[in-house]
């Protein structure tokens, strides 16, 4: 990542730890008030020679349905970097409250097979920040490189929105605006998510979120109900596209509507191939089959 300083971490940052960070920082602003004037820090943050746990591959392709092999799921990557992209949101200098963030989209390159055996090196840093019609987002990209490589063999980039909070120097202007409406279309798929959904994704992800665990927990931060993890639910509906999308492929998944637990969640995968017969692209989307409400939809391309 050209452009900014890096922080070479010695240990992989704790999730719980970070999420105790957060929630002191959140109370430090409602007694001080926030002084956020809008920069990003100018650091990345990295982690050099991480190797995933064995047992925890296995159980997080059983949870999402991959196929089981020693390839790392582009999902899996995810929440093994997680924790350098939340340790940069965690910083004193970062404009915006890691607690409350609402996870928008994702912008993933998996370039080639990744194997469990590898030790990887992981790099993140936070990247633009721009007006949303509700508060600011802000994209924190992230880089794993096989140990003491140059070149990327997963990137990707999320967007995340800091719901009520306006920055100065931010231009409301260049707002996106609400989405479309939208019909359902029939569905090729039904997802039965249990209440106890967030806390299966957690243990194989490390992330627990309180807003993901229980209903009391969710309620403490102010939902009606806890709600399935943003990058569950992408990864499995990459799961369910199966084989097709191939070693190397661009995943796109835009978040709209949370899914309260437990849910029914309607799926639409279609697919496109070439003349000769290749796989091009897949496309999918999904919903609330009783409110006709779109949780999330993406499409995988071929790199």
């Amino acid at each position: 990542m050209t452009g900014s300083q890096p922080l070479i971490l010695g240990e992989m940052p704790s999730l719980s730890k970070l999420y105790v960070n957060a929630a002191a920082a959140a109370a430090r602003r409602r007694i001080l008030g926030s002084h956020a004037d809008g920069v990003l820090p100018a650091v990345s943050h990295e982690v050099r020679d991480v190797l995933p746990d064995v047992d925890n591959l296995t159980a997080f392709q059983h949870l999402l349905g991959e196929t089981a092999s020693d390839i790392l799921p582009a999902g899996f990557i995810h929440a093994l970097a997680f924790p350098v992209a939340m340790s940069v949101m965690n910083r004193d200098d970062f404009p915006l409250p890691l607690l409350g963030m609402i996870h928008l989209r994702n912008v993933i390159e998996y370039r080639g097979p990744v194997r469990f055996n590898e030790p990887l090196d992981i790099v993140a840093r936070a990247e633009t920040l721009r007006a949303h019609r509700a508060g600011t987002q802000v994209d924190i990209a992230v880089e794993v490189r096989a140990a003491g490589d140059s070149a990327a063999c997963w990137c990707g980039v999320s967007t995340y929105l800091a719901k009520g909070v306006f920055l100065p120097g931010i231009d409301k202007a260049s707002a996106a605006a609400a989405p479309q409406g939208f019909t359902a279309p029939d569905p090729t798929g039904l997802w039965q998510l249990g209440v106890d959904t967030g806390r299966a994704y957690a243990a194989v992800s490390g992330d627990f979120n309180p807003i993901h665990l229980s209903i009391l927990s969710a309620k403490a931060l102010g939902l009606r109900r806890s709600i399935a993890h943003g990058m569950y639910l992408a990864s499995r509906a990459l799961a369910d596209v199966g084989a097709a999308k191939g070693d190397a492929f661009r995943w796109d998944v835009g978040f709209e509507a949370p899914v309260f637990l437990p849910a029914r969640v309607a799926l639409d995968i279609s697919t496109a191939e070439s003349g000769e017969g290749g796989w091009l692209r897949s496309d999918y989307v999904a919903w609330n089959p009783r409110s006709g409400r779109k949780h999330f939809s993406g499409s995988v391309a071929a790199l």
